[in-house]
């Protein structure tokens, strides 16, 4: 047998997270061939995951982040089938891997996410390696990305909810950036600006309005604008450039913004949140 180095065993760890008697075990079955003890790694964590594909995996955490650059920012959800395991470092190491891996790949969508090159294989290799190390089913469940002039990140403590914002301005107060991106965790807007809220969901407000309106006994002919007042207060709480400012109700995030600059606004965001 092959005499199996500590070295050779942190660098197996450093490569697929796997526990260090796990990597010891693999390059021992390998005889010492570090490529075969990595897919001896990968082929128990397709076992497992085979075993496992009937469990939820409701847990996890999300995490965002930006390049260098600024113009660029990424979302991921990474689940798992426990709080327990969400809060493993090394869970939350291979999570970050993957936001790297998709800030420089760009990938379009989930699935393209999930065929990025890593480590000899693919992200979703990887993933499914990783159910092999620890035992759960994990998934993969959320990429999305924003370019724009500014991009900002907020990842809310715990990491169970974040948010991307992209504006149209660069290079102003970085606390400004901050104060939005927290602005859309606190207060879950559903678009940017009132034109931005879909058909359906304005419909569906103003049908609400009318029906509430009807149960409080006003007239047939009042309820189409008793219910545009309704509409018009569902705007002002809901959409982001509208709502009151959390740090400030004396402003709107409109307001805030071109405090800063007059032509600076937001393009557009993403909010993911999970069980909270």
């Amino acid at each position: 047998m092959a005499a199996i180095s500590a070295a050779d065993v942190a660098k197996l760890r450093r490569v697929t997270l796997a526990g260090m008697m796990d990597c010891k075990k693999a390059l021992e079955e390998s005889g010492g061939d570090f490529d075969k003890a990595i897919e001896i790694i990968r082929k128990k964590g397709q076992a497992v995951a085979s075993k496992r594909a009937d469990k939820e995996a409701s847990e996890g955490v999300v995490l965002a982040k930006v390049a260098d650059s600024n113009k660029l920012g990424a979302m991921i959800v990474l689940n798992s089938e426990t709080d327990f395991v969400a809060k493993n470092a090394d869970f939350i190491s291979i999570a970050n891997k993957i936001l790297d891996i998709a800030l420089a790949g760009k990938p379009a969508g989930l699935e393209g996410l999930k065929s990025l090159p890593v480590d000899k294989g693919n992200v979703g290799d990887k993933v499914v390696e990783y159910v092999g190390i620890i035992g759960e089913k994990l998934e993969l469940s959320y990429y999305e990305k924003i370019e724009a002039a500014h991009v900002q990140a907020y990842v809310h403590p715990g990491n169970r909810l974040a948010t991307l914002v992209g504006f149209s301005k660069a290079g102003l107060n970085a606390q400004l950036y901050k104060d939005v991106a927290m602005q859309v965790a606190a207060m879950s807007p559903v678009a940017v600006d009132k034109d931005d809220v879909p058909a359906s969901i304005i419909a569906q407000e103003i049908e609400i309005g009318k029906e509430q309106a009807r149960r409080d006994g006003k007239p047939e002919e009042m309820l189409e604008k008793i219910a545009q007042g309704k509409l018009g207060k569902y705007f002002r709480e809901n959409t982001l450039l509208n709502q009151d400012f959390v740090k400030d109700n004396k402003m709107t995030i409109r307001q805030y913004l071109q405090s800063a600059d007059k032509d600076l606004t937001v393009t557009e965001f993403r909010r993911f949140t999970l069980n909270l």
